[in-house]
């Protein structure tokens, strides 16, 4: 039954006036910019944020990871006896998020079955779109293990031409409960939220039914692979010691995430480029190019200090185009030992390609019509192949669950 894989929630949201120093940004992003981050850490200083409840990937390489997760949730413990959090129960949330380039995008917030998710197979209900990294899920499971609260960054897509499902609701916000509205930090936007419950609730999960029966799957994760994939696993670690009748109403093995129309106008994918450090860029150049099947399908582009180039690539789709890009650069890394990150935005990755050992790779963004096509016949697409929008359009942490009682 669709009623079982999207669902209302028991949602925590802040009580009073906290809600622009509640909310931060995904913590997988400006992963290389500790400045941002710093500005952060300043401007929520001594107040209940989810700063406090979070951590950010840029610190995880000199953090002490088990004293951080003390922290994390001795802050969630505090939040939950201090009153910071009120309940909105049994409830969607309709969310309106103004971008920062001024578009609206529309979302339901509610949670998902995780028995319907995979991240590794094609069998189920709700999809990764991307590969899944092993390496960065422990740290999450460990989070998630400790934790009392969940903090959702997850975004998925449902695939409604129709605008059946998402879209009616903002035609009725002036008969809906407002439950937040103000502008998030750091350029992010604003961010508004009414409540969803009765037979509105109702109405989504009938739109969800007749949208399931137009596709051999419902939803793909656009955004946030890797902390929903986390929470699988956690889910089946916890289940086997569970009997039957709790295995179906624990908290946990449920997700709280953001569903989005793919075709909302507001959605645009980006792509995620690479900048790959501790080489010789010009000889990397060299052997980069090398490697590329010469074409004209595709067009990449490369920046590094003093130097350049772009070239026709050869592919039967963007995500083969993509996987063998990877392919060379996890190659060089083996070979070399250097390191590469995950850049959004073309503007950071040129200014960090600008050092004396690095290399900038721009990757050209997907189209996004082509993402439940390419996802339901082709499987995931590489690691890190595109963004939901610019980094500032992410998610901000701001509605929590309590994943434990």
């Amino acid at each position: 039954m669709i009623r079982d894989i999207f669902i209302p929630a028991d949602i925590l949201l802040p009580e009073g006036s906290y809600s622009e120093k509640w909310s931060v940004i995904a913590c997988d992003q400006f992963s290389s910019e500790r400045d941002y981050w710093e500005r952060v850490r300043e401007r929520v200083a001594g107040e209940p944020s989810t700063f406090n409840m979070i951590i950010p990937e840029a610190y995880l390489e000199e953090i002490d990871e088990e004293q951080e997760i003390k922290k994390i949730r001795a802050a969630m413990d505090d939040y939950l006896k201090r009153g910071v959090l009120r309940e909105i129960r049994e409830s969607f949330i309709y969310v309106e998020r103004t971008q920062p380039d001024g578009r609206v995008r529309r979302g339901i917030v509610g949670t998902v079955d995780l028995e319907e998710y995979e991240f590794s197979r094609l069998d189920a209900l709700i999809l990764a779109s991307e590969g899944t990294v092993l390496e960065r899920l422990p740290a999450r499971i460990r989070i998630r293990r400790a934790a009392r609260l969940e903090l959702p960054h997850v975004m998925a897509f449902i695939d409604d031409a129709d605008e059946a499902v998402i879209e009616p609701l903002a035609q009725k916000t002036d008969s809906l409960p407002l439950l937040y509205d103000f502008e998030l930090m750091e350029g992010g936007g604003r961010i508004k939220g009414w409540q969803v419950a009765g037979r509105e609730v109702e109405a989504v999960i009938i739109a969800l039914r007749k949208l399931f029966k137009r596709n051999n799957f419902l939803m793909v994760i656009g955004d946030g692979n890797h902390s929903l994939a986390g929470a699988k696993v956690y889910w089946d670690e916890i289940k086997t010691s569970l009997t039957e009748a709790e295995r179906l109403t624990h908290p946990a093995r449920r997700a709280l995430l953001e569903v989005n129309n793919v075709y909302d106008p507001a959605i645009s994918f980006e792509a995620i480029h690479r900048v790959i450090t501790g080489v010789d860029a010009e000889k990397f150049a060299g052997e980069f190019i090398e490697a590329l099947p010469p074409g004209s399908d595709y067009e990449l582009r490369w920046v590094y200090k003093g130097g350049g180039g772009s070239a026709g690539v050869k592919a039967d789709s963007i995500g083969a185009m993509i996987a063998a890009v990877q392919a060379f650069i996890d190659g060089y890394i083996e070979r070399t030992g250097c390191k590469v990150d995950y850049i959004h935005g073309e503007e950071a990755l040129t200014r960090l390609a600008g050092e004396d050992d690095a290399f900038g790779i721009l990757l050209p963004a997907m189209d996004k019509s082509g993402l439940f096509a390419t996802v339901g016949t082709s499987g995931v697409f590489p690691r890190k192949s595109f963004s939901v929008g610019h980094a500032r359009d992410k998610r901000y942490y701001l509605e929590c669950r309590d994943i434990t009682k």
